[in-house]
């Protein structure tokens, strides 16, 4: 057996893998570094994860097959996850903004085996800037915290 085939992940790409593992990190660090759910580890297995049966689903082509039954049951499945991350505390719904980045994560992990690796680190940097960005926009004004917004913000004070 040569180096070659032992290192073979085939149909596989360690440079997706990295990809994904990077994505998954790059929105999970600022998940976790502001204490909120799907953190590093959650994030990068999403990711992963999704691009791994992606793949696997681009490989096994045939006339009975079609990938893009795959990446429908993916979105159907993180569907599942975004609902155990979000809650009802004291007439409040949290987490959906937790179950909305597992949406995103999983379409990276599409992205990094349909389209491109560098593509999906673009938009996991775009995600973040959605995250943390609108966060700080929210800071300077009042009138994004209203309604709704304005509960959950006396909630998460009190908490």
């Amino acid at each position: 057996m040569t180096l070659t085939e032992i290192l073979s992940i085939h149909p596989f790409s360690w440079k997706s893998i990295g990809a994904a593992l990077l994505c998954g990190t790059i929105i999970g660090l600022e998940r976790q570094l502001r204490g909120k759910p799907v953190g590093i580890r959650t994030s990068s297995l999403v990711v992963l994860g999704t691009y791994m049966f992606v793949a696997i689903a681009t490989f096994v082509i045939n006339d009975a097959s079609d990938p893009s039954r795959i990446i429908g049951q993916v979105v159907t499945g993180v569907g599942f996850l975004g609902a155990g991350v979000m809650m009802t505390r004291e007439g409040v719904v949290t987490g959906v903004t937790s179950a909305a980045t597992i949406w995103a994560l999983a379409a990276l992990g599409v992205c990094v085996a349909v389209v491109d690796s560098l593509v999906a680190v673009k938009l996991s940097i775009l995600v973040v800037g959605i995250l943390s960005g609108i966060d700080a926009v929210e800071g300077y004004s009042t009138s994004l915290t209203k309604g709704v917004h304005a509960k959950y913000n006396r909630w998460r004070k009190h908490k």
